[in-house]
């Protein structure tokens, strides 16, 4: 094993500290733990190297959903705001305060990505109804 000499901000090792007596583990493998999650979530390698502006982020649900990198937009809402709404892309632009090379991205990825995208908006329908 490597050793690697490790700077956190106060709170953080805090955090971490009462995160690992919670877990019944030491700080030391707290931190190893959490590493290597984020390292293996990273070499999942879920994003489409065509389109670099889109990236997967793990919801509060669990769930794996597309958005629009840096920001919390999800393409979903790009694409229901186009093809539910009838915006045009520089509405949607201005509604989600983005770029329009990030509209056009975003629905550009639902044609390729259009099975998993339309059965994202179902499900969210379908909850929505259900509430």
């Amino acid at each position: 094993m490597a050793r690697y000499p490790l700077n956190l901000p106060a709170q953080l090792k805090q955090d971490a500290e009462t995160w690992a007596e919670k877990q019944g583990v030491s700080l030391n493998q707290f931190i190893l733990w959490a590493v290597s999650e984020k390292v293996g979530s990273l070499g999942q390698q879920l994003d489409d190297p065509n389109f670099p502006g889109i990236t997967y982020r793990r919801g509060a649900s669990g769930s794996i959903t597309a958005v629009l990198r840096g920001t919390a937009v999800r393409v979903q809402t790009i694409v229901v705001a186009a093809h539910q709404w009838q915006l045009s892309s520089a509405e949607i632009a201005e509604q989600y305060t983005l770029q329009a090379s990030q509209v056009e991205e975003a629905l550009a990825f639902y044609e390729v990505h259009r099975q998993e995208i339309d059965l994202a908006i179902e499900v969210e329908a379908a909850l929505e109804a259900s509430a």
